[in-house]
């Protein structure tokens, strides 16, 4: 069974998987911290695997850069390959202050400048929020791991060069932590889905300061990250 965008077979995909945007950071996951991790997809280069993560079987997807991509994927995985948990684990600019470079952000909430959650919604603001069994899964494994995390609301952009001269000024008035591209639409798809998701992100730059970390610096970082996710769907699921 494959769709318009996925070369999978049924079954091919777990009922969790992790979205990073990457396929090439999917194919890094897969093959650094998932047992017996197998491709499963590589249609328009977008590659996906399934494996195992102490003995819970668990599949990693690319995404592609924004909400649109992104929606692409995420129904496809939902309703044609029974995926019901769902971890976006990428980057983020850091907006806040008191957000440095190198921290990790549990994306509470997710505001946009995007239609697409409103024409989805009847035209009316969604607040596009992340489930809760997920969210406190992820602070467990963060403490448990010993890594310090944000958490609170992002806001997910549909341009990575905005042109808004007063947005950042706007977005940190308001309290939001960082600034990304697809939280707010996994929010919106894994409601209108019944489906679950939870964004978790790796400040690699700061968008006020111009701090960034090093390509060297973002893989062992970015590591941080994905053990978060992995071991939030692990204690997710034994508490089910």
């Amino acid at each position: 069974m494959s769709t318009p965008h996925i070369s999978a077979g049924s079954g091919a995909f777990a009922e969790a998987v992790m979205l990073p945007g990457d396929p090439r950071r999917a194919e890094y996951i897969a093959s650094r911290f998932l047992d017996d991790a197998i491709q499963v997809t590589e249609i328009r280069n977008m590659s996906g695997f399934t494996g195992t993560y102490e003995g819970m079987p668990i599949s990693v997807m690319g995404t592609g850069i924004g909400i649109p991509s992104l929606s692409v994927y995420v129904t496809e995985l939902i309703r044609e390959y029974g995926c019901k948990r769902l971890v976006r684990v990428g980057s983020c600019g850091g907006i806040a202050e008191n957000v440095g470079i190198r921290d990790v952000v549990l994306a509470v909430g997710a505001c946009t400048d995007s239609a697409l959650n409103r024409a989805r919604y009847n035209g009316w603001d969604f607040a596009a929020t992340a489930d809760l069994g997920l969210l406190r899964a992820a602070a467990d494994a963060a403490e448990a791991s010993g890594v310090s995390v944000r958490a609170g609301n992002v806001h997910t952009s549909d341009a990575f060069y905005n042109p808004t001269s007063d947005s950042i000024a706007i977005w940190d008035q308001m309290g939001v932590l960082a600034v990304e591209m697809e939280a707010a639409g996994l929010y919106a798809i894994a409601h209108e889905e019944q489906a679950r998701a939870l964004a978790i992100l790796t400040v690699s730059d700061h968008v006020r300061t111009h701090e960034a970390i090093s390509p060297e610096d973002r893989e062992s970082t970015l590591n941080e990250m994905v053990v978060i996710a992995l071991n939030a769907l692990r204690l997710d699921a034994s508490q089910r």
